[in-house]
């Protein structure tokens, strides 16, 4: 595996007994680099981050995380990388002080860096004020910004972070993601879970995974300009809902979906469709619906490869 190479995975499988959660699936992570797994809820995300953090074995396929391998060195890859899951435990009857304290002896922190290392998790999280409190009445944000102080007071080379911002609000969640901007730029290589798109656009490189198979990979910017052959319209016409159903149903038009009170269609052809939905609106009366070309977001391209994915 190349010195750049931090996290690799070559045709890794997993199945509980026929059911097939991940299908086969190869990628690389460059050090230093965020990597975004993207994917809706039981897209085999979480399944694939359990296998590459030692904590569950392939069904079939190889991988290395840092060096070790997947398969063999498992207790290996658990000292040298820095995992927050979904249900990463604070001890909420600890003080946010004695839940440091604690994680420092979980990973083994040497005695003469625990005091350091503590002071660094505490500034890094932003909870001076609350070091002395009991866990458990800090905020949804604030606990996640502990957690992953926790997860990391071993200075690990590699995160991995498997939906680190779900159940928070978007200025946590923002919050967040500026300290896994901060880790990156230091040198530490993130692997991160979502199904955000949105939040999706922070990372160097993203992964889409569906069903348990890998359907691109690539810069946000480049999917979006690769992946969709398609082009997108943005409609903003009174009863959206009712309007996706009927122009849908044009041979024209690949998909429908709804974003907040607008609706962004897939179409072979913005030219030919344009003049055909301002005619249907015209003809139904509605003279204030507006039609323009856009740009895709990463929801329109991920929609579009789980269409083409699903025929």
């Amino acid at each position: 595996m190349s010195n750049n190479i931090a996290v690799s995975a070559k045709d890794l499988e997993k199945k509980f007994g026929n059911f097939v959660a991940v299908n086969r699936i190869s990628f690389e992570v460059r050090r230093g680099e965020i990597f975004g797994f993207l994917g809706p809820n039981g897209a085999g995300k979480s399944t694939t981050i359990r296998m590459l953090c030692g904590l569950l074995l392939p069904t079939s396929g190889a991988g290395h995380v840092g060096g070790y391998d997947i398969n063999r060195q498992q207790e290996f890859i658990k000292q040298n990388i820095g995992y927050m899951s979904q249900k990463f435990s604070l001890y909420e009857d600890l003080t946010v002080e004695e839940n440091i304290d604690f994680y420092s002896g979980i990973y083994k922190v040497p005695g003469q860096y625990k005091k350091e290392r503590a002071e660094r998790v505490i500034r890094m999280a932003g909870i001076e004020e609350f070091r002395k409190s009991l866990s458990g009445i800090l905020s949804g944000g604030w606990k996640q910004r502990l957690a992953l102080g926790c997860a990391i007071i071993h200075q690990p080379k590699i995160v991995f972070l498997d939906e680190p911002t779900s159940g928070v609000d978007p200025i946590a969640r923002n919050n967040f993601w500026k300290l896994i901007k901060e880790m990156a730029e230091e040198g530490t290589t993130v692997f991160v879970t979502t199904h955000y798109m949105d939040e999706a656009q922070n990372c160097d490189r993203l992964a889409l995974i569906y069903q348990g198979a890998l359907i691109a990979t690539g810069a946000p910017e480049d999917l979006k300009k690769q992946c969709m052959r398609e082009e997108v319209l943005k409609i903003s016409v009174p009863e959206p809902l009712e309007w996706a159903e009927r122009l849908e149903k044009l041979e024209f038009v690949k998909e429908m979906a709804l974003f907040g009170v607008v609706l962004h269609a897939i179409v072979k052809d913005a030219d030919q469709a344009i003049p055909v939905f301002s005619r249907l609106f015209s003809q139904e009366g509605i003279k204030d619906a507006r039609i323009e070309k856009i740009q895709p977001s990463l929801e329109d391209v991920f929609i579009s490869l789980i269409e083409s994915y699903d025929k």
